[in-house]
């Protein structure tokens, strides 16, 4: 059967599954014209964020974060470079029930959904990918080639509709990731005004804090000398007279004395 399939050549135009991904790769990294093939074709290939965000595992202060996901006015400032990642390529819009991502887990077949990938779209991508990865990974590539140009041939599937289905499913991956950072400034954007809000707010608190301090230190003055002024005719009369009528009197408190 091996050497069945390495006698005839494939025809030229017919796509090389196998080596796709390292030709992109390739593509990727090679300079045309100042411009990288996936700024200059498709846009929307994975983005290497490490360059700007170092060797930083964390996901920053809050302060960074709206920073980095605040959507920055070019106008407000003349003098600011011009940024390095490309624009934002367009994508499909997503709809109808969109999966929240929960601790980086993604139910990817219902992104795929919501960018209206059907099932046996879905379902080509996923055999190519399981027949490429079947593959001895020691296998010359002309060889992985017509091993894999054979069997999709076998299952039925043109190649042409295996590429368009990928290149679908990485646009809808990249409108799920627009759509988790538009929820992601919303978000931050609310929390910002929030904190701002209780940021005001506590000033007022503590103003009034102080002011009720204030006002109770000018009261504890004031009582203090009236209770002085009053206090000389108590000790007119005497300190004996005044225990006896604080001790008789159902009108009084006697006092209990300070503890040291």
């Amino acid at each position: 059967m091996w050497q069945t399939l390495l006698e005839p050549q494939p025809p030229p135009w017919l796509t090389d599954i196998a080596a796709l991904g390292f030709f992109l790769r390739k593509r990727m990294a090679a300079s045309k014209k100042g411009k990288s093939f996936g700024k200059t074709v498709l846009g929307w290939f994975v983005v290497d964020e490490s360059a700007d965000s170092g060797s930083k595992d964390t996901p920053g202060t809050p302060e960074e974060l709206i920073a980095k996901y605040a959507v920055a006015d070019a106008s407000s400032d003349p003098q600011a470079p011009e940024p390095t990642v490309p624009a934002v390529p367009a994508v499909p819009r997503l709809s109808g029930e969109i999966p929240k991502a929960e601790a980086g887990v993604v139910d990817f077949a219902a992104v795929y959904r919501a960018a209206s990938l059907s099932d046996a779209e879905q379902e080509r991508v996923a055999k190519a990918l399981s027949l490429v990865d079947s593959l001895p990974s020691n296998s010359p590539r002309d060889v992985k080639k017509q091993i894999v140009e054979a069997s999709l041939k076998a299952f039925g599937i043109p190649i042409e509709q295996i590429i368009e289905a990928g290149a679908q499913q990485i646009q809808a991956l990249e409108a799920y990731i627009q759509h988790g950072q538009a929820d992601t400034q919303s978000v931050l954007a609310e929390s910002n005004a929030r904190i701002e809000e209780l940021s005001t707010e506590i000033v007022e608190l503590k103003k009034i804090i102080e002011q009720q301090v204030v006002e109770q230190q000018a009261l504890v003055r004031t009582c203090n000398s009236e209770k002085l002024r009053v206090q000389v005719v108590l000790e007119f009369f005497g300190q004996e007279a005044v225990e006896r009528v604080v001790k008789e009197s159902p009108k009084l408190v006697e006092p209990t004395p300070a503890t040291k």
